[in-house]
């Protein structure tokens, strides 16, 4: 609760004041949080705003008032109907609150824009990195396991065993899902992911290239890390996800312990593909100097978003109970 109050004084903090100032060729040019989100929608770029402002702030605040009010309910012992649905609320939100992904995303930006011009830090960017820290110790310290037996009163109801339909309805959702990965995956590589304008010249950037450039910049180290959330992470997971899914398919029993090892590093890598997307967000946000230079979102933004968000559902849709339950041959 205390780190949970924090972080949500933090969030509150980093609001209203100024988050990052871009200057070059004697311009200026500030956002704050809400401002940057102004920014997305005045280019045509609702849903990527809705997204960024889902994913880094309301999300994450709605899960930190979720840990308060469950912190006051386990103080006065209730165990309300409303505890109870407050509670799997909060443990399915929590994947989805991206706020440390949106802060190394913006650290990314930073580089980046160094190169470009002058750079300053405003008061609410310092916020965001208290509410960033207190947030991940909030999510560190919910033990999910220890309030569902406190909700239970110690008593967990046994896991009910799958049925025959439920598996195949499992498998047939995460291959759709998966196909569904692979081909936005081809657009989000290929078409450009924003395009830079200076002086009048249009310059687009896809996610590769923009991985090249930084190589050639010197920009070894953030080179690495966008490749590896950008390229490497989708790639692996759709994979691993499809080996998995192949595997209780066919019914193989072997490698249980190592199946299982790696669906929950699917789960736990996934969400981090989202730096390449809050990299595009704060630069189109806080890069508007019209014809001098401006940068806006391409099309290939929204695809690897939703390549991103289809390989989560997809972990999320396949049951680990298959993996445990063995089958003969599914459909």
């Amino acid at each position: 609760m205390a780190f949970s109050i924090s972080a949500f004084v933090f969030l509150a903090l980093s609001l209203p004041f100024n988050f990052l100032t871009f200057k070059s060729s004697g311009q200026k040019h500030s956002i704050d949080l809400p401002g940057g989100l102004s920014v997305l929608m005045e280019n045509d770029y609702l849903s990527l705003a809705i997204i960024t402002g889902l994913a880094t702030l309301i999300l994450p605040g709605m899960v930190l008032l979720g840990f308060i009010t469950l912190g006051l309910a386990h103080l006065n012992n209730a165990r309300t109907p409303f505890i109870k649905r407050m509670f799997y609320w909060v443990r399915a939100l929590l994947p989805w609150s991206m706020a440390e992904i949106f802060l190394v995303g913006t650290l990314v930006s930073l580089i980046k824009v160094s190169e470009l011009a002058d750079v300053a830090i405003g008061m609410s960017f310092y916020a965001f990195i208290g509410f960033t820290a207190f947030m991940a110790l909030s999510m560190s310290n919910f033990d999910s396991t220890g309030f569902a037996l406190w909700l239970h009163e110690g008593n967990l109801p046994p896991p009910k065993p799958l049925e025959e339909k439920q598996a195949s309805g499992s498998i047939q959702r995460t291959w759709a899902l998966l196909l569904t990965s692979t081909i936005l995956y081809i657009p989000a590589n290929v078409l450009p992911i924003m395009r830079t304008e200076f002086f009048g010249q249009e310059t687009p950037n896809t996610i590769i290239g923009g991985v090249i450039t930084l190589w050639e910049g010197g920009s070894y180290p953030i080179a690495i890390i966008i490749l590896v959330a950008s390229v490497v992470v989708p790639v692996a997971k759709i994979i691993i996800l499809c080996w998995l899914n192949l595997s209780v398919q066919l019914g193989r029993t072997g490698s249980t312990q190592l199946r299982i090892r790696y669906y929950r590093i699917t789960e736990a890598i996934g969400r981090w593909s989202m730096i390449d997307v809050f990299v595009v967000a704060v630069l189109v946000a806080l890069i508007q100097m019209g014809n001098t230079l401006s940068i806006f979102p391409g099309p290939a933004a929204l695809a690897f978003c939703a390549v991103v968000f289809t390989t989560m559902i997809a972990a999320m849709t396949f049951d680990s109970r298959l993996i445990w339950q063995h089958w003969k041959q599914l459909p």
